[in-house]
């Protein structure tokens, strides 16, 4: 009994490869962002960093920026350099508010709630599981660097974790110092994320993480930490006590960070984009309403034929509103009339709808006609509110 795949090209039950011999299931690497971003004038941001312009004021900068990577195509991106057996390069540290020491913006503010954003992409094949390191908000009380709390993003083998703690007892921190082990009350890092931000299926693209710190009110305890990966609700953490009854200092402090304990098992890179700290939610990048989109390169047999795209408006796919045509262009496609179909809510127009979350979907075909899986629904943006 004969089957025709959406590529148009008849196969047989009989004739079924396996999965060994069929193209790598694709990913939208990234999509061309609007010129300006919303986080670069809004009040609420604290640092915004895209690393494509002059070198911002960082309290502790480590390694290098690389023009080979960056989100959208093109630009910088700050690179994770991991040597074989080594625990990486690449880190930046940004103080603000209060923080009683560093290079301070916004100084003399107090935050008892942030969110961080970053995009992060590990390279094709990367190995090894996670980095134990990838951020921290942190709470700076002292010179020495001591710490009333701090909320780890951290790795759990492929997966992250949010990993809160406490330097504070009743209404005196404990710390003594940076990293106070000894005197930091741990509140728990489980369950991890479902989704593997270090494993074969993330890597090779730019995935949006983004967390939530909110501290407690004094001497309750009702404090909260959140972590998003490419718009999806993956860990959370509530009823904290972050701070017992100490007001004096909020969250000052964000570091970005590359730390492998035991060290990387080869030679391999990350790198990390589009980094924001705001203190009202922050969400994907902002794109046109025809946003162009970027595939990941080809790894299959032969040599690629085309590849299909499917944008929808919501995270499982429940409704499409725009299906590609069959696609020869290596990696890109601008989003429209000329290029697909729009459909649903959208159909009959040239363009998706303003303001509006949007995820997406691909799968390519080889030049021997083999045609991978689709991908699962990714890389959310959010489009241009064209009233503003």
């Amino acid at each position: 009994m004969a089957m025709t795949g959406i590529f148009g090209h008849a196969w047989c039950l009989a004739a079924i490869v396996t999965a060994a011999t069929l193209p790598e299931t694709p990913r939208i690497d990234s999509v061309v962002m609007s010129r300006s971003q919303p986080r670069e004038s809004d009040k609420a941001v604290i640092w915004y960093d895209d690393f494509d312009g002059p070198v911002k004021p960082y309290t502790e900068s480590q390694g290098e920026l690389d023009a080979r990577e960056a989100f959208g195509g093109q630009g910088r991106s700050m690179l994770c350099l991991y040597e074989k057996g080594q625990q990486g390069l690449g880190n930046r540290k940004v103080f603000f508010g209060d923080s009683p020491t560093g290079k301070v913006v916004r100084k003399g503010k107090h935050f008892d709630e942030i969110y961080r954003r970053v995009y992060v992409k590990h390279q094709h094949g990367w190995t090894g599981g996670g980095p134990d390191k990838l951020s921290r908000a942190t709470s700076i009380v002292a010179s020495n660097w001591a710490q009333a709390m701090i909320a780890h993003v951290w790795s759990s083998g492929e997966a992250l974790t949010l990993d809160p703690a406490s330097g504070v007892r009743g209404d005196r921190v404990v710390t003594t110092k940076y990293n106070d082990f000894t005197n930091l009350q741990w509140l728990g890092n489980k369950p991890v994320s479902s989704f593997n931000l270090h494993g074969s299926d993330a890597a090779g693209r730019w995935v949006c993480v983004e967390c939530r710190a909110k501290l407690n009110t004094p001497g309750k305890k009702d404090g909260l930490n959140q972590l998003w990966i490419d718009g999806r609700l993956e860990a959370e953490r509530g009823n904290l006590d972050w701070r017992g009854n100490y007001d004096r200092h909020g969250i000052n402090a964000v570091f970005l960070e590359t730390y492998w304990n035991k060290g990387s098992p080869a030679t391999q890179s990350r790198w990390i984009d589009n980094f924001v700290i705001s203190t009202e939610p922050i969400g994907p990048v902002v794109c046109p309403r025809n946003p162009t989109l970027i595939k990941t390169p080809y790894h299959g047999p032969g040599k690629q034929q085309g590849w299909k795209a499917e944008i929808a408006a919501d995270d499982a796919g429940k409704t499409i509103v725009w299906q590609s045509e069959v696609l020869t262009d290596p990696q890109r496609v601008t989003v429209g009339p000329d290029t697909g179909q729009f459909l649903g809510p959208l159909a009959g127009r040239d363009r998706l709808d303003a303001a509006r979350t949007y995820f997406f979907r691909v799968m390519q075909q080889s030049d021997g006609g083999q045609e991978s899986v689709w991908s699962p629904w990714h890389q959310p943006i959010k489009t241009e509110d064209e009233t503003k």
